[in-house]
């Protein structure tokens, strides 16, 4: 009882900030967070925060105990095929500039978002966490699958030289009330 009592404060008195904590996901999670009574919450919007800039990141992290990172340009099959360069560009970017600037600020936990298109095109089904180093993505989720998976390379070494404390978590499949279902951006 006193191990379930304890984890029930867990986010008291700590300062949370959710990058993409308007988007699909991260508004669902911040709903959540809300009801867990932590310090504060606080979600980082474009354009006052480009987590593209270096400088924005630190801004976002300061005075931060845990980032949970959502942020992404994320899109289906033809806004990947439209906006490759972007999609790598600005993810490896949003992922690397929070982490070390979360880093830098001494964030207690930082839990980063991978994603399913960073496994192989042939991985078989179902996928397990030691096949995600096993081929290439699918050519068309390549950019952003792979931006993505940097951050789990960022953090095993984050850990091994600084002691960071960070997780990179794997969803398989999102969908739900907020989706976006425009036909030239949606995920679905």
């Amino acid at each position: 009882m006193t191990k379930i009592k304890n984890q029930e404060n867990l986010w008291s008195n700590k300062r949370v900030v959710v990058t993409g904590g308007a988007g699909f996901l991260g508004s669902h999670l911040v709903e959540l967070l809300k009801t867990k009574n932590p310090k504060s919450i606080f979600v980082p919007k474009y354009p006052e925060f480009d987590l593209t800039r270096q400088k924005d990141c630190q801004k976002a992290v300061k005075n931060a105990d845990v980032v949970i990172h959502l942020a992404a340009v994320v899109g289906g099959i033809g806004y990947n095929r439209e906006i490759p360069g972007k999609m790598f560009h600005d993810n490896i970017l949003m992922g690397t500039y929070m982490m070390e600037e979360s880093r830098k600020a001494k964030v207690k936990k930082f839990v980063a978002l991978g994603t399913v298109c960073a496994y192989p095109k042939f991985a078989p089904i179902p996928f397990k966490e030691e096949d995600l180093w096993n081929g290439y993505p699918e050519e068309t989720n390549a950019p952003y699958g792979l931006a993505k998976q940097m951050l789990l390379v960022q953090s095993k070494a984050y850990r091994d030289q600084y002691d960071f404390t960070s997780i990179f978590l794997l969803p398989v499949n999102l969908y739900g009330p907020g989706d976006n279902f425009n036909p030239k951006s949606s995920i679905s």
